[in-house]
């Protein structure tokens, strides 16, 4: 009744605004002007709900073919996003200029749940259809808006608020919407400006996708900016034309629209050549150069690139006698070899989502930050993706910036030669960037990096080469970036302690490893380190068990680790007891009694939280080999360790055996929110 009471005080509230009548909430011009379009242009009516049109499946391949370069330009910026906001209770969703949902991504019960609502890939969300929302109000307004609950136009949606901002295409067309729906009425502030900058990002990736062709020139008024979301990008032609240009180079430069400064020399818009712009970027190793706009009134700071498959000619001279190639090989990276990290997680939806999502970018060779709490596992997570990169035939190289004295990690990253300072070893020494070359540079704790050296940093990123303390040549360079900080390094780029420019530089994407006190399979996890400490790991007693599964470990799995090796140590091959325990652990322990905490000591292990669907598809074989694992693991416990060794076996084959069976150690997505991208 109190629903009913509610859908039809908000009917009211629309009609009294349209209507200009009195009316008991602020309601914001664009809302208001999008409830008189929904009425009396559109004939909506917000007491008769209608579900948003869904196309048909060759309808939605036709539209998502028709935006492939939009959807592929959005992928990682929509997953890097979801992540940052960090809720399972949310979606980001990409919509073309017509209003499609063409990609989305979100935790399976959200998707699920909002999915009878009609918002799903391939409904149609325009105003025209779903009345006020995020996405078609975006749309129509052209310009960044935030839809809070009671704004939507039916009261189907009031539970519901959407950020949503408009991405433009080089011609300064709409070419979609960026929008993240949530259920927090809380949300929208915080998310809008997320959302814009990933929009701006994608926006950039666009015109980079479309012109990968031409010159490109990053410019700004002040040279921290060259090169990052803030930053100005013109893409010119080899005859010094102007092709396109993102808001920010419009802006910056004076212009209204494209169509004014498309099609003019680019001279006419700075005071050099397009030639000139270029020779002084390659001599400038790609440092930002000063040059003026062409009436010498306002000066930028420039960086000028040849196209990326032209990289080689920097001389711009161009190789006209070789023969053309029939074909273009095939440079799509190779499927990630996830079962080669799966020991990294054993169960828990968060973990799960980071490694699918880092071994997929480690093959195209994208910068990584990991960010977690000390004792995560930071490091042991770098050295796994460096097994399955592209370098991972190369060395690992670790280096600790916050263990290094700032007078020593300039010279341990970039190394020297003979004699560059006083107490210098005499054959001078390779720094730690040059011994990665051909391997992968893992910068641990780089929120700690001095200032100064962050900018050669910079450069040795940017150039893939490095000069030695005291050496006049430079040596080049090629490895796997992964950067890791308990800290979070956008706030010290709002502090001014790390610049903005290197922030943009090392987060491709950034992971988030959850603390152990987050984690769903703990014990799974502890039966893992026990299994790698001895090859005869003893038991845990139930008691035991309880107490290290609701310990809060500020630690972390570093602290875990310390705590089994002694609890080891203590038991002697005996049965692992509270006694073998440090008193922090069982103390804390609150009090149950023995069945509870035989319950709670099993809580992440369960064999039968499969749909009755996944154990149909098994055949008879499959099924009677999935009982017997099921038995093997009654019978020792839970211990996967023991069970492997009765089968003659290791332990990661056993976990495969285990996936592929369809026997489980916690939920999975479908249940836990793992975020996944749902095209269909």
């Amino acid at each position: 009744m109190s629903l009913l009471a509610d859908s039809s005080t908000h009917v009211r509230e629309v009609l009294n605004v349209v209507n200009h009548q009195l009316t008991t909430r602020p309601t914001s011009e664009s809302v208001a002007q999008s409830w008189a379009r929904c009425i009396n242009e559109f004939k909506l009516d917000p007491s008769r709900f209608v579900t948003p049109p869904v196309l048909t499946q060759y309808e939605l391949s036709a539209r998502r073919e028709a935006v492939g370069d939009l959807i592929a330009c959005s992928k990682l910026e929509m997953t890097t996003l979801y992540q940052q906001l960090a809720d399972p209770e949310l979606a980001v969703v990409l919509v073309d200029s017509g209003g499609v949902i063409v990609h989305q991504v979100s935790s399976v019960p959200f998707a699920e749940a909002v999915a009878n609502d009609g918002f799903r890939v391939g409904a149609l969300w325009s105003e025209r259809e779903a009345g006020t929302n995020g996405m078609g109000t975006c749309l129509a307004e052209r310009d960044c808006i935030a839809v809070c609950q009671h704004e939507h136009f039916y009261p189907r949606y009031t539970s519901l608020t959407c950020s949503a901002a408009p991405i433009f295409d080089d011609s300064g067309e709409i070419a979609g919407v960026l929008d993240v729906t949530s259920r927090s009425k809380l949300l929208q502030q915080h998310s809008l400006v997320l959302v814009g900058m990933s929009r701006q990002m994608i926006e950039n990736r666009l015109l980079d996708a479309r012109y990968r062709h031409a010159n490109m020139i990053h410019f700004h008024s002040r040279p921290e900016f060259v090169g990052t979301l803030h930053g100005g990008k013109l893409a010119v032609a080899d005859d010094s034309t102007v092709l396109a240009a993102n808001r920010s180079a419009l802006f910056q430069l004076g212009f209204r629209s494209l169509s004014e400064l498309r099609g003019r020399r680019i001279d006419e818009a700075f005071n050099a050549s397009l030639e000139d712009m270029i020779a002084r970027s390659i001599r400038g190793s790609f440092h930002p150069i000063t040059v003026y706009s062409a009436n010498a009134t306002n000066r930028f700071f420039l960086v000028a690139q040849t196209p990326q498959n032209s990289a080689e000619r920097a001389t711009r001279v161009l190789v006209t006698d070789q023969p053309a190639r029939s074909s273009v090989p095939d440079k799509r990276p190779p499927p990630p070899k996830l079962d080669e990290i799966a020991h990294l997680e054993f169960g828990d939806p968060r973990m799960a989502s980071q490694i699918q999502l880092a071994a997929r970018v480690i093959q195209r060779k994208i910068p990584i930050v990991l960010r977690g709490q000390t004792g995560t596992g930071k490091e042991v997570f770098a050295q796994a993706l460096h097994s399955i990169s592209p370098h991972s035939d190369g060395p690992f190289v670790p280096v600790n910036c916050a263990s290094l004295p700032e007078n020593l990690i300039e010279s341990e990253l970039f190394g020297y030669r003979a004699g560059a300072f006083t107490g210098a070893q005499r054959e001078g020494r390779r720094g730690k960037i040059v011994q990665a070359n051909g391997g992968t540079l893992f910068l641990d704790e780089i929120g700690d990096m001095p200032l100064a050296l962050q900018a050669r940093l910079l450069r040795v990123i940017e150039e893939h080469e490095v000069t030695p303390l005291g050496a006049e040549t430079t040596v080049k360079v090629d490895f796997q970036l992964i950067s890791a900080s308990h800290r979070n390094l956008l706030e010290l780029v709002h502090s001014g302690e790390f610049r903005e420019d290197l922030y943009y530089r090392l987060k491709g994407v950034e992971l988030n490893l959850p603390a152990l006190r987050e984690r769903l399979d703990k014990l799974p996890l502890i039966h893992h380190l026990l299994a790698n400490e001895t090859d005869d790991p003893p038991e845990l007693s139930p008691e035991a068990e309880h107490a290290l599964l609701t310990y809060e470990w500020p630690g972390n799995i570093r602290q875990l680790r310390h705590v089994l090796q002694m609890a080891l140590a203590l038991s002697d091959g005996e049965p692992i007891r509270c006694e073998d325990l440090p008193p922090e652990i069982t103390q804390r322990a609150p009090a149950v009694d023995m069945p509870t905490a035989l319950r709670l000591a099993s809580a992440d292990v369960d064999a039968h939280l499969t749909d009755d669907a996944d154990i149909s598809a098994l055949n008879a074989i499959q099924l009677n080999e999935r009982e017997t694992v099921l038995s093997l693991l009654d019978e020792h416990r839970w211990n996967v360790s023991n069970v492997a060794k009765a089968l003659g076996i290791s332990r990661n084959t056993l976990y495969r055996k285990m996936r592929r069976l369809h026997i489980r150690l916690s939920h999975e997505a479908s249940s836990d929110g793992m975020p996944l991208d749902l095209d269909a």
